[in-house]
């Protein structure tokens, strides 16, 4: 692996905008994925791009951001719901209330 040992990551730096778009990007591109593997993983990285930005997102008063955060969170449990994966699915629809 090599970004793993030469780059670290740069996602935790990542500001709102920039890290709900990758979000955004990797849902995309779940959405296109036939593989239930890569799919998963890509839904796995949906979520980890949302929640490096907790922080800061909790603290947006954007009403725009929040209903984007909310909307990612809609989008991803409705693929999952798809799949067959309910209750990761409800889980997500969950958190999508928690930012509108």
């Amino acid at each position: 692996m090599v970004f793993g040992t030469i780059i670290s990551s740069p996602r935790g730096t990542l500001s709102l905008d920039k890290a709900l778009r990758l979000a955004k990007i990797y849902l995309e591109n779940a959405r296109e994925e036939t593989d239930p593997d890569t799919f998963l993983v890509l839904c796995h990285d949906t979520e980890v791009s949302v929640s490096q930005v907790k922080r800061a997102a909790k603290r947006t008063t954007s009403p725009a951001e929040r209903d984007e955060i909310a909307a990612i969170y809609v989008s991803l449990g409705n693929f999952l719901e798809t799949r067959g994966y309910h209750s990761e699915a409800q889980a997500f629809h969950k958190k999508s209330l928690k930012w509108r």
